[in-house]
């Protein structure tokens, strides 16, 4: 059976592509759940219109967050850390550690969005990319030093 999809999906396809499924995937999930609709010229003309509007949607959202990755690229942070033996840290520099120090200076940023491989467990100076859109990525400087 073939479905128009109303949204991404990794397996089947991007919004708006013209699929086809089982024909039981369709009318138990897709249909039901309004994650696609079924081919008629009518369904074509009001997944185009949307196209349309969520183009400029994300159009002004990319807008938004470049000038928001200007703002933050570049910044440096201290991050004074208790220091075992070997200069290891007791527990680490997470994501949501670096989240907390954006939003102490103003900037809204959830924790997903910075890309941390893994944590940070180590004395020095490291840069950490943090991605604000999928096509805007910004990086910050982290300084984590012993505490006082």
């Amino acid at each position: 059976m073939e479905v128009i999809l109303r949204e991404d999906w990794e397996s089947l396809g991007r919004r708006g592509d013209v699929v086809t499924v089982a024909e039981g995937y369709a009318r138990n999930f897709l249909l039901p759940k309004g994650k696609a609709l079924a081919v008629t010229p009518q369904n074509k003309a009001r997944i185009e219109k949307e196209r349309k509007e969520t183009a400029i949607k994300l159009a002004k959202e990319k807008a938004v967050f470049e000038e928001l990755g200007k703002k933050i690229d570049g910044m440096r942070f201290v991050v004074p850390r208790r220091v075992a033996e070997g200069d290891n840290l007791y527990g680490s520099v997470t994501s949501n550690d670096i989240a907390d120090l954006l939003k102490a200076k103003g900037f809204e940023v959830e924790k997903r969005r910075v890309s941390l491989e893994d944590p940070i467990k180590k004395l020095g100076e490291h840069t950490v990319k943090v991605r604000l859109h999928p096509e805007v990525e910004t990086t910050i400087r982290l300084l984590v030093t012993k505490e006082a």
